[in-house]
C-alpha cells in the first residue's frame, strides 16, 4: 500500500510538468496584452510598458516561464491583477463554494443513480427498466448550459420559485443559503445520476448472471441478501471507477455552471481571468484543478484495490 502511494506521487511529477508547462503555453497564447487589459483602452504606452515590466511581461518567454516554475516551487502561484490579491487567496476563497457544489451533486447522483440502476437490473426488460434505461440516455444527451437556461426560465422567472443567480447566505438561514443550491444541483447532478445508473445496471446484470450468484440462490439465500451483499459488492470495482470520473466531471461543470449562475466559485475566476488575461489567475486555477484530479485518481485507484481482492498493490493481478 506505502509503495503504491509513493510511486503514484511520484508518476505525479510528470503530468505536473506538462500541465504547467501546456498552460504557460497556451496563456500567452490569448490574444491580447495582459498589462492593456490591466490599464484599460486609455493608457499610454509609457503606462503599458511600466506595467509590463510590472508583470515580468519585458522578458522573455524562457525567463518567464523558468520565473514561473520558481513561484511555483516555493509555493507562491502569483498575483491576480484582475482581483489585485495572491492567486492563492482567491482560491482560498472560491473552492468551498465550487465544492459545494461539486460534492453535493455527485453525493446525490450516487445515492439516486445507484439504486435505481440496481432495481433496473434485477427487473431487467420490465416497464421500469425502459422508463429509467431511456430517461437515462436524455440525461446524458442533454447540454448543461441548456437544461440551467430553462430551470432559469421555468422555476425562476415564470414560477419564481427560486432566486435565478447569487449565492445565499447562513446568516439567512438554512433555507436562506440552500434556495440557491437547488437549480445549480439540479443541473450539475442529471449527468451523473443518469451515468451511476447505466454503469450500476450493466455491472449488476453481469454480477447477477455468473455462476456463483447462481450457486448461492440455489443454496436458499434471500434474494434481498444475494443482491446486496455478494452481486453488488462484486458489482462494486466499476462503479467505484465511475465516481472518480465523475467527480472530475462535477467539478468542471460546476465552473459551466457557476457562469450561468452567476455563482461565486472557481468556474467565475477563470472566466473573468480569461477575460483579462490575467496570466497568474489561469495558471493557478488550471494547475490546482488538475492536482485535485490527480488525487482524486490515486484515491479511486485505492478504493478499487481495497474493494477487489484481485488486484494487489503492485498493479498486477493475484494469482
Amino acid at each position: 500500500m506505502v509503495k503504491t502511494i509513493l510511486r503514484r506521487f511520484l508518476q505525479m511529477i510528470p503530468v505536473l510538468f506538462v500541465v504547467v508547462t501546456l498552460v504557460f503555453i497556451l496563456t500567452r497564447m490569448i490574444p491580447g496584452n495582459p498589462a492593456t487589459a490591466v490599464l484599460g483602452p486609455q493608457a499610454t504606452t509609457e503606462d503599458i510598458a511600466k506595467m509590463e515590466e510590472k508583470m515580468g511581461l519585458n522578458k522573455s518567454k524562457l525567463e518567464q516561464y523558468g520565473m514561473y516554475w520558481n513561484d511555483i516551487l516555493h509555493g507562491d502561484f502569483g498575483t491576480s491583477y484582475s482581483y489585485n490579491k495572491p492567486v492563492l487567496d482567491l482560491l482560498g476563497e472560491r473552492i468551498p463554494n465550487t465544492l459545494a457544489l461539486s460534492l453535493t451533486s455527485l453525493v446525490l447522483a450516487i445515492l439516486i443513480g445507484v439504486p435505481i440502476g440496481v432495481y433496473s437490473a434485477v427487473h431487467q426488460n420490465t416497464a421500469f427498466d425502459y422508463i429509467v434505461m431511456s430517461l437515462a440516455i436524455v440525461g446524458i444527451s442533454v447540454p448543461i448550459f441548456w437544461f440551467a437556461l430553462m430551470m432559469i426560465l421555468v422555476l425562476a422567472v415564470n414560477l419564481k420559485w427560486l432566486p435565478a443567480m447569487g449565492i445565499g447566505d447562513w446568516s439567512n438561514g438554512f433555507w436562506g443559503y440552500v434556495q440557491y443550491m437547488i437549480m445549480p444541483v439540479i443541473c450539475l447532478t442529471l449527468h451523473p445520476t443518469a451515468t451511476f445508473a447505466r454503469i450500476s445496471r450493466s455491472s449488476t446484470l453481469e454480477t447477477i448472471n455468473t455462476d456463483y450468484i447462481k450457486a448461492l440462490r440455489s443454496k436458499g439465500l434471500s434474494e434481498p441478501k444475494l443482491l446486496w451483499k455478494h452481486a453488488f459488492k462484486n458489482a462494486l470495482p466499476p462503479i467505484i471507477t465511475v465516481i472518480g470520473m465523475q467527480l472530475a466531471y462535477c467539478v468542471t461543470g460546476a465552473m459551466l455552471t457557476e457562469t450561468i449562475f452567476s455563482w461565486p466559485g472557481m468556474g467565475m475566476l477563470i472566466v473573468k481571468a480569461v477575460t483579462n488575461r490575467d496570466y497568474a489567475m489561469i495558471q493557478g486555477t488550471v494547475v490546482i484543478v488538475a492536482i485535485v484530479f490527480i488525487v482524486v485518481n490515486l484515491l479511486v485507484d485505492l478504493a478499487y484495490m481495497l474493494v477487489n481482492p484481485k488486484v494487489s498493490y503492485e498493479g498486477g493481478q493475484k494469482s
